[in-house]
């Protein structure tokens, strides 16, 4: 028997074989079955020789072999390691967004006001937003449970629907998004046209304020009639404009001074006499007092309205409530919100001789006490459906107009499903140059993008 000897080589020596080797058969059973460029090296050699440079051939193959599914396993695992680190940051990034839709109301009033004279923002965890005050639990069920509207916009000719109903813990709303009033003549022209779109939302019927400032929330309210309120806006300037021109009343703008629909003459939002707009999709939707659905007693000064519930489950009402809050017998008065213009403008805000104060949500602060209303602009008081008090929020003539903020806390479906329109509203058209809105096609204005209006 002959034993022939394979020898281990350098890996230098595997590496100069390696750029003679063009392909190599998983296993050899001779040598004219190894590739040519090989066949070449062992011509007119012993055969000792041709041996040993064929084993020392296949010690390289099978190395290079095992190096090779060495690398895949490590690409594999580097893959797998990535794709748990994306998933994870991934799951982080929603849980931030589901929390930051946030919400928070006090018969006792709260020490100081929000940062910046605005309602807080929303991304707080619900810890720190206050105690739950137990003497503002309220049990609304039974109260308007089944109001409903279902009429002929004969002006706009379109069929306005709402259906409120109260089950299993949950006032809801399913309703089209048309006024059963009277609007601007500007939204029944093509271009600026009032579009039906899907609002289906729900609130707790046992609503419970709490001690914190509140939370900021866009969509805040729901009229009866299905319209949403929505009284912020995407507009912004920055610090250094030179001409209003160069503010934008587009959402997502930039710049950190925040633009008022309501309360100043240097931007138009293109407003109706209900104070309501359009968005892009045709939106319809409130930034204050909806006057037309306003009765006569209530127009007057005679008598309260309930005008609607806030996502949280407290009702809202429109400018009067009882003078002693106590007492719902008592002289009505139009209720004043405790938000003031700053003595002073801020810091780096635009020149108060080019854009007057007043003009951004930031030029006003909330001063306890100095109205008759919290920073959420409501308050525990007697009310007409609501003999033994309730917490309650006011529409009012001055800002905030609409509350910011709720005291309360959401039920988690209060978000809206609304097929015309984002879920975040908003105005759009700049005014260039200052002047009025670009036109739609029929002297209309144009519709607006989403974003907070």
């Amino acid at each position: 028997m002959t034993l022939s000897c394979v020898h281990i080589v350098p890996f230098e020596s595997l590496q100069n074989l390696d750029s003679e080797v063009i392909s190599v058969p998983d296993q050899p059973e001779s040598v004219s079955q190894v590739p040519s460029s090989l066949g070449s090296v062992t011509q007119g050699r012993a055969p000792a020789v041709t041996e040993n440079l064929l084993a020392r051939y296949l010690v390289f193959s099978l190395s290079r072999k095992i190096l090779m599914k060495k690398v895949r396993l490590v690409v594999l695992t580097s893959g797998v390691a990535i794709a748990v680190l994306i998933f994870g940051l991934r799951a982080l990034i929603a849980q931030q967004g589901d929390e930051s839709v946030s919400q928070n109301v006090a018969q006792d009033a709260p020490n100081g006001g929000p940062p910046n004279g605005r309602p807080p923002n929303g991304d707080r965890r619900e810890e720190d937003l206050g105690e739950p005050i137990a003497s503002t639990e309220a049990e609304t069920l039974g109260v308007l449970c089944n109001v409903s509207t279902d009429m002929l916009n004969e002006q706009l000719d379109m069929q306005s629907e709402a259906q409120w109903s109260c089950s299993d813990g949950l006032r809801r709303l399913v309703a089209n998004g048309v006024p059963n009033h009277p609007t601007g003549e500007q939204f029944v022209a093509e271009g600026g046209r009032i579009a039906t779109h899907e609002v289906n939302v729900a609130m707790p019927l046992t609503p419970v304020a709490r001690t914190g400032t509140g939370r900021q929330i866009i969509e805040i309210a729901y009229a009866l009639n299905g319209v949403l309120f929505n009284p912020g806006t995407g507009g912004r300037c920055a610090s250094d404009v030179t001409d209003i021109s160069e503010c934008s009343q587009r959402p997502g703008s930039s710049g950190q001074w925040t633009i008022e629909a309501l309360g100043q003459s240097s931007f138009d939002f293109g407003e109706d006499h209900n104070h309501a707009h359009v968005q892009r999709g045709g939106v319809y939707h409130y930034h204050g007092i909806p006057e037309g659905m306003l009765s006569e007693e209530n127009l007057t000064g005679k008598s309260m309205q309930l005008i609607g519930w806030a996502v949280d489950g407290f009702p809202l009402y429109a400018r009067y409530g009882y003078s002693e809050a106590d007492a719902g017998t008592g002289a009505l008065r139009a209720m004043d919100p405790s938000y003031q213009l700053k003595a002073t403008p801020d810091s780096e805000r635009p020149n108060v001789d080019l854009i007057p104060m007043g003009t951004f949500s930031e030029d006003y602060e909330y001063v306890e006490g100095s109205g008759d209303l919290d920073e959420c602009n409501g308050r525990f008081a007697v009310t007409p459906e609501f003999p033994q008090g309730i917490y309650h929020y006011y529409a009012t003539d001055t800002y905030p107009f609409v509350q910011r903020c709720v005291k309360g806390t959401p039920d988690p479906s209060s978000r809206p499903v609304r097929g015309g329109g984002d879920p975040n509203g908003g105005p759009r058209p700049e005014r260039p140059n200052g002047g009025p809105r670009p036109e739609g096609p029929n002297g209309g204005p144009r519709p607006e993008d989403p974003s907070p209006s």
